[in-house]
């Protein structure tokens, strides 16, 4: 079965069409262009998400030069807009997931911060889709229906209103274990009354689409960050992966019944196939790649590509914590600004690069403590994405976690991911194991240093963390 699987992404839309004999036969990718606003707004043009995901699927098609059997879509998770669902027009700008302008309607919230967490297993954070859909319609547009990017990316391929119940456990509108909105966290966030899509499973035929040749059956629609944790086989409880994007998000499995965290991390569906609930703990870094296009904007580095080049081979007692958007997961300090220390005239732009990538890295294994926390010690990590091809990175995080870091050794982890729930929308009742393709690590990075190294380097830079937003974690 030959899938076209669609990532849309912060910073791009790619497509893949996958053939069950020859792999990744096409491949498309197309930039979109994130607007970064004045009082912590991200935005994007819907149309623009638009015409990336056909452009993007069409040209990956086109490359293929074979028919598809189904269509996919992984999306952002927690990007929201308003839209007219007679027409399809979009009625204002995509408010992105890093978005932090519904903070103070969180602050409003807290008194509901405990409830919320032990429901939906989220943080009540503007990350997260409803702050951001009440501050949408408070502050932006009051008609039309307020959904998540991928309702009206779907609607507008293929006229249905649906969401999947992976983008929806990111809502704070959805129960733990539910399978319908919860109308009374609706209401705790002003939105009772809201026209909300359907919630399908993962493993789900949702309709149909003509925009990329012949009518063609879309299914397999998931959260991208899930996407890739199949994709990656992380199919048991214990397993977890980084994906080294836009941000970095770490996921782990934690298997059938759901583990809430009591170390900041978040909880929610990995996916929903054959009836049954998967669920994982996540955790988020905010800047990533992101932190890396901070430094080509300084000239520091021209990109990602010139990292190991200019990194020093240690960082001179530089340290930095790169909370260019602030601290998510284990802190939630929305508040926190980025932080170097250690800096004297001796510093050379190499060792402000590695500091960098040591705070991802510092950041990751915060993270990676908090995993512990709810189920069995991370062993291995497996890493996807973007910034893997910097093996001085790779290197940096498995020197201060302290466990090996397997690479994926495809760049299309989260499409692969989709293609597989595709497969599986089109043919129920197939085990998992048998819809996500096998894979060896094109890299495998062992730690260097040793455990104590590693615990004084997370000490230190634990203690500059702190200064960023003014109290400890």
């Amino acid at each position: 079965m030959t899938v076209l699987a669609i990532d849309q992404g912060t910073s791009g839309t790619k497509a893949i069409v996958v053939d069950p004999e020859q792999g990744v036969c096409g491949v498309a990718e197309v930039p979109v262009h994130p607007r970064y606003l004045e009082g912590g707004g991200v935005e994007q043009d819907p149309n623009e998400l638009l015409d990336s995901v056909l452009d993007a699927g069409r040209a990956a098609v086109a490359q293929a030069g074979r028919p598809i059997d189904a269509v996919s879509l992984a999306n952002q998770g927690e990007t929201v807009l308003a839209w007219d669902p007679a027409t399809g027009r979009p009625l204002t700008q995509a408010i992105v997931w890093q978005d932090r302008r519904a903070e103070s309607i969180c602050a409003e919230l807290s008194g509901h911060a405990a409830e919320l967490a032990s429901r939906t297993g989220l943080v009540l954070d503007p990350y997260f889709s409803a702050p951001k859909m009440a501050w949408l319609r408070r502050n932006v547009e009051r008609d039309g229906v307020v959904t998540t990017s991928d309702t009206w990316l779907l609607h507008q391929l293929t006229g249905e209103f649906v969401t999947d119940v992976t983008t929806a456990s990111r809502s704070l509108l959805f129960g733990l274990g539910e399978t319908v909105w919860s109308r009374d966290l609706l209401a705790i966030f002003g939105l009772d009354g809201e026209l909300l899509p359907d919630v399908v499973a993962n493993d789900a035929i949702i309709g149909t689409t003509s925009a990329f040749g012949t009518e063609t059956p879309v299914g397999g629609i998931v959260v991208d960050q899930q996407a890739a944790l199949l994709a990656e086989s992380c199919l048991e409880a214990g397993t977890a992966k980084c994906t080294f994007g836009t941000g970095a998000f770490l996921l782990g499995n934690v298997g059938t019944t759901p583990q809430l965290s009591d170390s900041g991390l978040t909880t929610s569906v990995a996916w929903r196939v054959g009836g049954e609930n998967t669920y994982c703990v996540d955790g988020q870094v905010y800047t990533a790649a992101s932190a890396i296009r901070w430094l080509a904007s300084l000239g520091i580095v021209s990109g990602a590509e010139e990292l190991d080049s200019v990194a020093a081979r240690d960082n001179g007692g530089v340290l930095c914590v790169p909370a260019l958007a602030g601290l998510a997961a284990p802190w939630w300090q929305a508040g926190a600004t980025a932080s170097f220390s250690g800096m004297t005239l001796s510093t050379e732009r190499g060792h402000l690069v590695l500091a960098v990538l040591q705070g991802i890295a510092a950041q990751i294994a915060e993270l990676a403590g908090a995993i512990d926390s709810v189920g069995a010690p991370l062993t291995r990590l497996r890493a996807d994405g973007g910034l893997t091809r910097s093996a001085v990175l790779m290197q940096s995080v498995a020197d201060v976690l302290q466990v090996p870091v397997d690479v994926y050794p495809s760049p299309h982890a989260t499409a692969l991911g989709a293609a597989a729930l595709a497969d599986l929308s089109l043919h129920p009742g197939r085990p998992l194991s048998e819809v996500v393709p096998h894979w060896a690590p094109s890299s495998t990075f062992e730690p260097h240093w040793d455990c104590t190294r590693a615990n004084d380097f997370r000490s230190s830079w634990r203690a500059l963390a702190a200064t960023t937003y003014g109290r400890t974690p």
